[in-house]
């Protein structure tokens, strides 16, 4: 009997970490115990790889009188799920003296099923960007992981079907497809309804394209069945495709979920939550912690349709991504710090039966209902938000127009050639511009600096949104063409500013 050393690793946060499996083989009554605190799914792998070394090597642990102790390094460090199920059974192979091979620089994880299939994993895609940092040469991984391992150059990656065929790769006797690496599988430029689909509201279109111009938060606020869900869903479609960074970005988060074949197409993602989800699920945590919807909709949408209505702590919650692009998790267990750099895209009702000046329908709400829903959105929440656009009651006429299908087309250019200048100019879009870029990147003219003060100085402006005003107005500069901001810019800006500063 002998002793071995499997290098593994598993899914740490939105990164991961690596994790060595040692195994010790002795004399004695039969005893398998994994140690160095495992989870339940961790614990579990003992009669997986049991099964999975029965019924596909006709190796059975149970039947030969051996101590066999798995300790999984380092062991302050929690163990979580099944990655460690194929280090198990390497290190049990080579330690019982059953297989010989150089484990040196290489890398294994996988789900092990009761007849030897290797089942695919969630987390892969950190796990092959850690194992590229750590100059990892061999990484193995179950082959219903192959498409995440495609976005990852610099590692080698073998795809294992079974235990079986990867014992006989290690044996040389027959040997394992690798990856060809892939940075983008697929993209689709037009989805979702197009900007043509929507009559009239040219005046929220035009605000929805500084919005995606400029990376810019925006609530779309009118009485029910005007368009504003919409609006939203024609949004998603003038966001130019992520860059590759930022696909690497987003297919990260989405890997550690499971759900990477969601964000393959390169679209930017598009998170619709309902305003009764809890708030775990919008923000983030759980037992094990887990990205929220916030997270998720990282370089991409956050639409929250019926916006008041959500939870007070989930609304004011946004506080840290909107100001930071970035979420803090804290737990009892720890903290995880989350990507979130998101266009937050709400809509709303003027008050709770959404008709109170719409000239539609008289409103039926008392003046303390109406209160009430008010202060539902506290100052901050409001503060950081750009833009604030009433989307009106539209007429019947102009329903019977004919659409032009092909304007998300023409807008998704314009867009994406307004934030390439705006990268070139600044590195960044405008909507997340610093203080002190504000100050110096905006070319703000002298007389459209006066027209903003003296604005600034009757609506009661606080200077989060006076700096906020600038951004936009630089947004729109940018749209009309100007290498500087005009009165004119700060005017338009001005007028997305909500009732509530005036």
């Amino acid at each position: 009997m002998a002793f071995s050393i499997i290098n593994s690793a598993q899914l740490t946060g939105l990164g991961a970490s690596g994790v060595a499996v040692e195994t010790d083989i002795s004399r004695g009554l039969y005893l398998f115990q994994i140690v160095g605190l495992p989870d339940k799914a961790v614990e579990e792998a003992r009669e997986r790889v049991t099964s999975a070394l029965r019924n596909s090597l006709n190796k059975n642990p149970k039947s030969e009188n051996a101590k066999i102790i798995v300790s999984l390094s380092p062991a302050e460090i929690k163990k979580e799920g099944s990655y460690f199920d194929i280090a198990i059974a390497l290190g049990y192979l080579t330690a019982s003296e059953t297989i010989h091979f150089d484990a040196t620089n290489k890398v294994f994880v996988g789900e092990l099923g009761l007849n030897g299939d290797v089942r695919p994993i969630r987390g892969l895609l950190s796990i092959a960007l850690w194992a590229k940092q750590k100059g990892v040469a061999e990484l193995y991984i179950p082959i219903g992981n192959e498409r995440e391992a495609q976005l990852v150059e610099g590692v080698t990656f073998f795809l294992v079907p079974t235990l079986s065929a990867l014992v006989d790769h290690l044996l040389g006797a027959e040997y394992l497809n690798t990856v060809s690496p892939s940075i983008r599988i697929e993209t689709h430029e037009h989805r979702g309804i197009d900007f043509g689909d929507v009559k009239g509201q040219v005046v929220a279109k035009r605000a929805l394209t500084i919005a995606a111009s400029g990376g810019h938060n925006i609530v779309l606020y009118g009485p029910p069945g005007t368009g504003k869900t919409m609006l939203a869903k024609a949004f998603h479609g003038i966001l130019p495709a992520l860059s590759n960074e930022h696909f690497l970005e987003v297919a990260t988060i989405y890997s550690s979920i499971g759900l990477i074949d969601t964000v393959l197409s390169g679209n930017p993602p598009l998170r619709n939550p309902h305003h009764s989800a809890s708030h775990i699920a919008i923000i983030g945590g759980g037992s094990n912690i887990r990205p929220g919807d916030i997270t998720l909709s990282h370089r991409g949408i956050l639409y929250l349709d019926e916006f008041p209505e959500f939870d007070r702590r989930v609304i004011e919650a946004l506080r840290e991504p909107l100001e930071d692009g970035s979420i803090t998790v804290a737990r009892a267990k720890g903290s995880v710090r989350f990507p979130a750099e998101f266009i937050l895209l709400a809509a709303m009702n003027p008050c709770p039966c959404g008709y109170r000046g719409s000239g539609i329908k008289p409103c039926s709400c008392t003046g303390v209902e109406i209160a009430r829903y008010n202060k539902k959105l506290s100052g901050p929440i409001m503060d950081r938000i750009d833009l604030w656009v009433p989307v009106q009651h539209i007429e019947y006429e102009s329903l019977h127009e004919v659409g032009n299908n092909n304007e998300s087309i023409r807008v998704q250019q314009k867009v994406r050639e307004l934030r390439s200048l705006q990268e070139v100019r600044v590195g960044k879009l405008n909507g997340a511009m610093s203080s002190q870029e504000v100050h110096t990147k905006s070319n703000l003219t002298e007389s459209a600096k006066k027209q903003l003060q003296q604005f600034a100085e009757r609506m009661k402006l606080s200077p989060r949104s006076y700096l906020r005003t600038i951004k936009v107005s630089r947004t729109i500069a940018d749209l009309d063409g100007s290498p500087t901001i005009e009165e004119r810019h700060v005017l338009e800006a001005l007028q997305y500013r909500p009732k509530l500063d005036s």
